[in-house]
């Protein structure tokens, strides 16, 4: 009476938790990769932020590379090359989750003229 009523399901009962451990390390990679894509989206975004306030700084008379400087978050800014040819210009490296990953880098360029603010 206290036997299973389905005695196909005795040689399933592992089965579950074998699958799960078997995708967890594809889930951590998908997780990492998307991750990853995430902080390279934000260097993205903080080069061209750092680009337009260089651009802002040198129409008032303004040191442009310094401006673009502050404007990057402290973890951009070491690397950051910072050019001033036809506006200004961000290039950053995208921070790496992995340390075996290759650098990358992303940038932004700017200009303003009088009255584009």
């Amino acid at each position: 009476m206290g036997d299973d009523p389905d005695p196909g399901r005795e040689s399933e009962r592992g089965q579950a938790s074998v699958e799960l451990i078997g995708a967890i390390p594809a889930l951590l990679i998908a997780l990492l990769i998307a991750a990853q894509l995430v902080v390279a989206g934000h260097a993205l975004w903080s080069a061209a932020l750092a680009a337009r306030a260089g651009a802002r700084a040198s129409v008032v008379g303004r040191d442009p590379a310094r401006a673009a400087r502050r404007a990057l978050p402290g973890v951009l800014r070491k690397g950051a090359r910072i050019g001033e040819d036809g506006g200004v210009s961000v290039r950053v490296a995208v921070p790496r989750l992995l340390p075996g990953l290759p650098e990358v880098r992303v940038g932004s360029k700017s200009s303003l003229g009088p009255g584009d603010g």
